[in-house]
């Protein structure tokens, strides 16, 4: 059974400019757990034929009506007909409880948009690829190496949420007793919200800012609490995800597999990226010379996220590295 008819917002509610060179519409579909999930199609104009698609989402937190958004109009303009998606229990997608994240789960809602797309009477089924920002970067690793059908993956940005929740930042929690206390306050967490009926949220992005937050805590402030990346549904912009969403994510690692993955894989991340580690290693686990690394000169984090100032996200790139896989 697939969830119960969703209620899709219809308005343009992007936090980017709509775009005259493609059609856009909401649509749905079901992942393998009877979830049912929103995204939003682009489609370029005056098309025939059927085309190579991409699926998008990400960031970890965000919705489809930001940055996988930007992302999939973008690559629509170029030709491709894609498809951003929220996962599972967040934005417009279905799923209960609310604001949970799942390392399972998550890389299934990469392979149920394969799905969809796949029996789209304008789309190619063999030339489909997809595409993670953030968190979802390493989840879209993780889907290709499954999901045979994907023939080209992008990680943008890209976080593997399993390592960064089991060995904190820059790995310097990764010891046992530091997963210890962490595990012993997570299952605290459980038996308070099952007593109270309600998961408690974690909290998004700091605020107010703290004068002497990270450098990359700025950032995130600076996209997801401003104009410039502020959404309703946007679990980054507001209260943040269940407390113990962490808990699947401690001992599940997703890039087991990687080095398994026979499709193209760009890996891209900012030169001053915090999180640049993450793809760096990322990369050294994937195998044969259909994988490419591209370092973006002077980028940050969220810089990838909406192109910063000075519109750093390497379209061109991404439109030949699609092309040249799905083709």
């Amino acid at each position: 059974m697939k969830d119960a008819t969703l209620n899709l917002t219809q308005e343009w509610d992007k936090t980017f400019p709509r775009s005259e060179k493609t059609d856009h519409r909401k649509v749905t579909f079901h992942n393998r757990y009877g979830i049912t999930l929103a995204a939003d199609m682009y489609t370029p104009k005056n098309i025939s034929g059927r085309l190579a698609a991409i699926a998008v989402c990400g960031p970890f937190g965000a919705v489809k009506e930001q940055c996988s958004g930007l992302y999939a109009q973008t690559l629509a303009e170029r030709g491709f007909i894609t498809i951003a998606f929220d996962p599972s229990f967040t934005g417009e997608s279905g799923g209960q409880p609310r604001y949970v994240a799942s390392p399972d789960i998550n890389t299934e809602d990469f392979s149920a948009a394969v799905d969809f797309l796949s029996v789209q009477e304008n789309v190619d089924p063999e030339r489909i690829g997809i595409l993670g920002i953030c968190g979802w970067g390493g989840m879209a690793i993780n889907a290709a190496a499954i999901d045979t059908r994907i023939k080209a993956t992008v990680a943008s940005t890209m976080y593997d949420m399993t390592r960064v929740n089991a060995k904190g930042y820059f790995d310097e929690a990764d010891n046992a007793d530091a997963r210890f206390a962490m595990k012993k306050a997570l299952n605290e967490q459980r038996i308070k919200d099952y007593i109270s009926g309600e998961y408690e949220l974690g909290g998004g992005v700091v605020d107010p800012l703290p004068e002497d937050a990270p450098y990359f805590v700025k950032d995130y402030y600076d996209y997801y609490k401003t104009e410039r990346g502020y959404h309703a549904r946007s679990l980054n912009s507001n209260g943040g995800w269940n407390k113990t969403s962490s808990l699947s994510f401690i001992n599940m690692p997703i890039l087991a597999y990687a080095h398994e993955i026979r499709s193209a894989v760009l890996v891209m991340h900012g030169e001053k990226a915090h999180s640049r580690y993450f793809g760096e290693d990322a990369f050294k686990k994937l195998t044969g010379d259909n994988k490419e690394f591209l370092l973006i000169e002077g980028a940050s984090h969220t810089d990838l996220y909406d192109g910063g100032k000075d519109k750093v996200i390497p379209f061109d790139k991404l439109e030949e590295f699609y092309n040249k896989y799905l083709r």
